[in-house]
């Protein structure tokens, strides 16, 4: 099992390619990669579990087949297991969905074919995962992020999309939901505690990012490397909805950080809560709504064994 691929599909990725297809899609993998058994996800958090129990079940190579969610359950589920130091798992993801970002980051192409002879090659790398202590509901609760977490506007945009998923289906629905959310939005004041200080304020966004890209091509953290054992933060402060409007630019060409109410540090972790009287700020990580704060993030350094180019 230890040199056999257990893959686990999210059979809506590509818009349902992956469910339509899915015959075909197994052929074609297994024509590359030696693909012991493959799962396909029934409901959200089922690829979380699935992955868990093939690590309990002895495999040491892990193929997620979708988008951004699936990797982010994916690598939950590796980072979550008990059995064997995350590390020991080797993580590729064969990317059929709308936004690709992680992959992004590391260069990984998107074309199936280019992805699955990078897979076969087999080269691998390692890359830091973020630990996030969180509420939903009151209750507490923990999960992994690979990718981008947001917080403030992002939260709310987050909570948005999992009530539309029509959203995510392509950039320009996101991009529309982005804009329009713009004006039901309401800033709240919250504080946030990194290195030693404390920053008090109406935030429009506070992100951490171990990766470059999230939202759709959108580099919030575009200081983010994804091994140097650091959360790249982006905390941006009171700004008018033309001022966001104007400076929509600078989320994808990655000058964010010139903008004089926007602050960009590094720090190994941080908390954020909601100032005295104020309501919770919401949190997103790697696109997935999650719930509210008070919210304590660490890193895990070099966490996660992933196939590189």
């Amino acid at each position: 099992m230890k040199d056999h691929w257990y893959a686990i599909a999210n059979p809506t990725a590509g818009r349902g390619l992956v469910r339509k297809r899915w015959a075909a899609l197994q052929q074609r993998i297994t024509r590359a990669l030696p693909v012991a058994e493959f799962a396909l996800s029934e409901y959200k958090g089922h690829t979380i579990e699935l992955a868990e129990r093939a690590v309990e079940k002895g495999y040491r190579k892990i193929l997620a087949i979708g988008g951004d969610g699936t990797n982010h359950e994916v690598a939950n589920g590796i980072l979550r297991q008990q059995v064997v130091p995350s590390q020991e798992v080797t993580y590729a993801l064969l990317p059929i969905g709308t936004g690709n970002d992680w992959i992004k980051t590391h260069g990984l192409p998107r074309a199936m074919d280019e992805a699955l002879a990078v897979i076969r090659a087999g080269k691998t790398g390692y890359q830091d995962a973020g630990l996030i202590h969180y509420y939903k509901g009151g209750q507490p609760q923990e999960r992994f992020f690979v990718n981008v977490a947001g917080l403030a506007y992002d939260g709310f945009i987050g909570k948005k999309a999992e009530e539309r998923r029509y959203a995510t289906r392509n950039k320009l629905f996101y991009l529309l939901l982005v804009v329009s959310s713009l004006f039901e939005y309401r800033l709240n004041r919250a504080v946030v505690e990194a290195n030693g200080r404390r920053i008090e304020g109406h935030f429009y966004t506070i992100n951490l990012g171990i990766c470059r890209y999230s939202g759709g091509g959108m580099q919030l953290v575009p200081h983010a490397v994804p091994d140097d054992g650091q959360f790249a933060v982006t905390t941006a402060g009171r700004l008018s909805k033309a001022g966001v409007l104007l400076n929509t630019y600078r989320f994808y060409n990655g000058s964010i950080g010139s903008h004089p109410k926007v602050e960009t540090f590094l720090t190994r972790t941080l908390e954020v809560r909601a100032a005295e009287g104020e309501p919770p700020t919401l949190l997103e990580a790697d696109g997935e709504f999650l719930g509210e704060t008070p919210a304590r993030f660490s890193i895990l350094n070099r966490a996660l064994r992933i196939i590189i180019p």
